[in-house]
């Protein structure tokens, strides 16, 4: 359509420039033509270069450069005749050039049509333009109108069969179902129909689908808009939107709408540009009214999704707009296992696939992580010229998914390499030797993402809470590379940057957030300071003195030294072993858990599972996330 209007523009345009031209050439040729008794005149002065006969038209043109005229002959005779009949002798004649033209001419065949269509043309011309500012003029009425998607429910796409993973919030979302399909039954018991959903988990989680999986059980018409889509440069247009979209959903209930990234329009208020009355509030103004106002008692429920619940404005949280919160959290063994069921459903798996196994290697991994990672194990099978996918390729999508592809073509200097083999052997053997570690699945040297390499240490299971002593062993874990290069070597790199980084963050943390200082006891020092109008945290804000915070630092500065010295004194303990694995790194590059495991001499003690130290930053806090593994990747 868009098309056919611009071949139709670009043929007025050229119409125009037709005519135009046309009308300036009839212009001209009326100004300069003259009768033919001037043309014999002009011969027999010796003053005509050629002549020019088209038809009856006759061109003039002169040898001193004089501007060109035109004539008209008699269609009854010949030129010649007409001129001999006017005096012109046949010495003057053959002194001038006489041609004869082409009686058939494209361009003047173009300016005739272009003449007669003309008017038809730019009559079609000012209707164009006429139905272009129409559409503007429509656009511009319909800029407050609701750029919801709508999807009417009777052929559905997405149900609760294609969700795996999160069996509470489904459990609760059936309830909503059920208040859909069979209201009569829930307010004969005089129970009201909850108003709104919230659904609160992490990126990646699944809200979104979980969303999509009601209205196709339901059954019922879905509205779905992003909350960034509310709020225009234009004042008042995110209420008007909100108010249309609600309208629409009034005349199809029972039905459902669905926010997503409600926090894009629903943050506290008081906290704008402007003294708290910007655009945004008056959005969440009109949604509040919507939800639980006047004239609300409508078969509509809106569901909603966010990752900052914290940000939301209380009078949205209240019960009577969002009655329900759903938490989403990341799936644990069971979950993934059930979500890499969904997403291995229709390829081809080869025989030696474990969904058990894998679904173990990968603890943290959300929903859409399994997804990528699946995609990823496919891309790479197709680009082995395979034709199943296997095991190999899955475990590899793994690390590719947590840490980035391999980098196999980088050229790595023998020393570098020696010094990311001791590297890495330390953190291993800490790992295996001290009792509260995860158990060590993979050491490597060959440089993936941004790491120069790396050991991966997963958990056998999960649990909620960490304890201290697994804690302390960790941060020997951590420090176990550095450990390496200065046992080794009496020197040490900047190979132990993200390391340090990460074992700072966890002393203290147990000392300011956890307790888990004798000296300073069960307290938290410290309070998160956070902009709530931005979504990010401006620091931490000092709720004790000096004093303490100097105890503060002595007591994380003890945590870490303590720390590293246990490993220099299990790595000098086992040098022979640190040795023999770093010369097999440099060698094979890649050791697995089994072949890590025989180089010790004694088997595998038994260690009781604790759960790796979470990281727990500003944004865990407040979602309840966990990081996907402990991996220490380290730059070569």
């Amino acid at each position: 359509m868009q098309k056919n209007q611009r071949l139709i523009l670009f043929l007025i345009v050229a119409a125009m420039i037709a005519s135009v031209i046309y009308y300036f050439r009839s212009e001209v040729q009326t100004q300069n033509e003259v009768p033919i008794s001037d043309v014999a005149r002009y011969v027999k002065a010796g003053e005509v270069e050629r002549l020019t006969v088209n038809g009856s038209e006759v061109r003039v043109r002169f040898k001193n450069g004089r501007q060109p005229i035109i004539s008209r002959k008699d269609d009854s005779a010949s030129l010649v005749e007409q001129l001999a009949l006017m005096g012109v002798s046949a010495e003057q004649r053959e002194a001038v050039k006489i041609e004869i033209a082409n009686p058939f001419s494209w361009f003047d065949a173009i300016i005739n049509v272009a003449s007669i269509l003309s008017p038809i043309l730019l009559l079609l011309f000012f209707l164009f333009i006429f139905r272009q500012a129409q559409n503007m003029n429509g656009n511009a009425m319909g800029f407050g109108r609701s750029r919801a998607r709508v999807f009417n429910g009777q052929n559905p796409t997405v149900t609760f069969q294609d969700v795996a993973g999160a069996e509470e919030a489904k459990q609760e979302l059936q309830e909503v179902v059920e208040f859909l399909k069979q209201p009569e039954k829930f307010i004969q018991l005089g129970a009201r129909i909850p108003k709104g959903v919230l659904l609160i988990g992490s990126p990646g989680t699944g809200k979104t689908l979980l969303a999509k999986a009601v209205s196709g059980e339901a059954g019922v018409p879905f509205f779905s808009i992003s909350g960034s889509e509310f709020v225009e440069m234009f004042v008042g247009v995110g209420a008007s939107r909100v108010r249309d979209l609600f309208e629409q959903a009034k005349k199809v209930s029972p039905c459902i709408i669905f926010i997503d990234e409600i926090d894009a329009v629903g943050r506290s208020r008081g906290t704008g540009v402007g003294g708290g009355h910007d655009e945004r509030e008056q959005t969440l103004n009109q949604i509040l009214v919507e939800m639980d106002g006047f004239g609300t008692d409508t078969n509509v429920i809106v569901v909603a999704a966010t990752n900052r619940p914290d940000v939301l404005d209380a009078a949205l949280m209240r019960p009577g707009r969002f009655d329900r919160r759903v938490i989403i959290d990341r799936p644990d063994v069971r979950g993934r296992e059930a979500i890499l069921k969904v997403h291995v459903r229709g390829k081809p798996l080869a025989t030696d696939v474990d969904l058990n196994r894998l679904a173990k290697t990968m603890p943290g991994f959300a929903g859409a992580d399994i997804e990528n990672l699946v995609n990823e194990a496919a891309i790479m099978t197709a680009r082995r010229n395979k034709k199943t996918i296997g095991m190999t390729e899955l475990l590899e999508s793994i690390e590719r998914v947590m840490i980035g592809p391999e980098r196999k073509s980088k050229l790595i200097s023998e020393k570098a390499k020696r010094i990311t083999a001791y590297h890495e052997a330390g953190h291993a053997i800490v790992a295996h030797l001290l009792p509260n570690c995860d158990p060590v699945q993979k050491i490597t040297i060959i440089p993936r993402g941004l790491a120069g390499g790396y050991t991966l240490s997963l958990p056998s299971e999960e649990v909620s809470y960490v304890s201290r002593s697994k804690f302390v062993d960790d941060l020997s874990y951590a420090l176990g590379g550095r450990a390496a290069e200065e046992v080794v070597f009496d020197e040490i790199t900047t190979g132990a940057s993200s390391d340090l980084q990460r074992v700072t963050e966890i002393a203290r943390d147990m000392v300011t957030r956890y307790g888990m200082s004798n000296a300073m006891g069960p307290m938290v020092y410290g309070q998160k300071q956070e902009m709530v109008f931005l979504g990010r945290d401006l620091g931490e804000q000092r709720d004790y003195s000096d004093q303490v915070a100097l105890e503060i630092d002595r007591e994380v500065r003890q945590l870490v030294m303590t720390a590293y010295a246990r490993a220099k004194d299990v790595l000098s303990t086992n040098r022979a072993i640190l040795e023999a694995v770093s010369l097999r790194l440099m060698e094979v590059e890649t050791l697995d858990h089994e072949e890590f495991a025989k180089f010790f001499a004694i088997p595998e003690p038994e260690k009781p599972f604790n759960p790796r130290p979470r990281m727990v930053s500003a944004q865990e806090g407040r979602d309840g996330s966990t990081p996907p593994s402990t991996v220490l990747p380290q730059p070569a």
